[in-house]
């Protein structure tokens, strides 16, 4: 079992950056493969970044390349999105989630074993 809280969301303008950070419990965590989500008001859930355990490999929504970045800490059992040039179309809450099997990287909400709460970005114009 994985529990997983996320943190770090908040108002911002259009433009600017935040990182978002999620923590998780057990010793384990280098057998995850970790995955960010978000959900806007109206919206189905999208995939937006994953990483595999070893942080070696990441995988980007097409609206995210080149302004997102997705990390790792396996020391302190920590996953990171951090977001630049932010869009009022980023809005929405975001999700991490936990992968069993490190090395794949998946963009399906289906394939992801344990989620956390969320943690609410918005982005104004």
């Amino acid at each position: 079992q994985v529990q997983l809280v996320e943190s770090g969301g908040g108002l911002v303008q259009a433009g600017g950056s935040l990182r978002l950070s999620c923590a998780a419990s057990g010793r384990t965590f280098i057998r995850y493969a970790m995955g960010w989500f978000r959900q806007a008001p109206g919206k189905e859930r999208e995939f937006v970044a994953a990483i595999t355990g070893s942080g070696y490999n990441t995988n980007y929504a097409d609206s995210v390349k080149g302004r997102f970045t997705i990390s790792r800490d396996n020391a302190k059992n920590t996953v990171y999105l951090q977001m630049n040039s932010l869009k009022p179309e980023d809005t929405g809450v975001y999700y991490c989630a936990a992968s069993i099997g490190s090395s794949l990287l998946r963009s399906r909400g289906d394939d992801y074993n344990y989620w956390g709460q969320g943690t609410q970005v918005t982005v104004s114009s």
